[in-house]
């Protein structure tokens, strides 16, 4: 910074300058946490290890959140990805992927069939029990 004069407002903005600036240093020297992308996973220089996952992948996300590991999602058909993580954290890993599995079971216990789907049974039940009348009406013209 040039200056004639320095004052208090120069120097805090000299000051604020130099924090965003160590900041933004530290920022990138940390290794990212969680969720990201597999490129960013294998750049962190440990080895990783995959497992095939299909079904609700919001779900994971947030039984790993609370497990506090790293790892990356890669989309091999719709509906079903490839989970890497890193091999260090397989302890971890592996208790979240119980608990995770422990909530998709629950999950399709508890899933109750919705109310067209109930209609369609009950439908389907009744057209078994009982098969349909024919109501014939006969029309008369007297004249």
């Amino acid at each position: 910074m040039k200056a004639s004069k320095l004052t208090a407002r120069g120097l805090a903005y000299v000051v604020r300058a130099v924090g965003r600036k160590i900041a933004k240093a530290h920022r990138a020297k940390q290794t990212p946490h969680g969720k990201q992308t597999v490129k960013k996973l294998m750049a962190h220089g440990t080895s990783t290890s995959s497992l095939e996952l299909s079904g609700d992948t919001k779900l994971f996300d947030r039984v790993a959140r609370k497990w506090n590991v790293d790892y990356a999602f890669y989309q091999t058909e719709p509906g079903k990805y490839l989970l890497f993580f890193k091999s260090g954290q397989a302890d971890a890993m592996t208790a979240c992927f119980s608990e995770y599995s422990r909530k998709v079971l629950d999950k399709a216990k508890s899933r109750q069939p919705t109310i067209p789907e109930q209609m369609k049974q009950a439908e389907q039940q009744l057209a078994k029990e009982k098969p349909p009348k024919e109501h014939i009406k006969e029309v008369s013209h007297d004249r």
